[in-house]
């Protein structure tokens, strides 16, 4: 990711995006800097208009993540009826397997 964003730092800053100003960037944050990386990264951009490509991301419908339920104030309570409800659960089930057996 570190990769990505020296070259969107350095696109931004109006600089050429080759391996020499991506590896300044990286070591300058202190990044280890793999030159394989830096040569994969320098080549897919080869021929990308950046710009156009950041727009069309930022465009693009994002999936949010499903929000964790937040607790509730009778948290107790709502552990107590999960318990009950359990409880008729195999009530029922128990109820069916005897209608098995007649």
């Amino acid at each position: 990711m570190e990769y990505i964003y020296a070259a969107m730092l350095i696109h931004k800053a109006g600089g050429k995006v080759d391996e020499a100003t991506v590896k300044k960037v990286l070591e300058a944050a202190a990044v280890k800097v793999d030159d394989a990386r830096v040569k994969a990264l320098v080549a897919s951009l080869e021929g990308v208009n950046i710009d156009e490509a950041v727009q069309k991301a930022a465009a693009a419908p994002v999936a949010a993540a499903p929000a964790a339920e937040a607790p509730a104030k009778g948290g107790e309570a709502k552990k107590e009826e999960k318990k009950e409800d359990d409880g008729k659960a195999a009530e029922q089930a128990a109820a069916g397997l005897g209608a098995l057996f007649g």
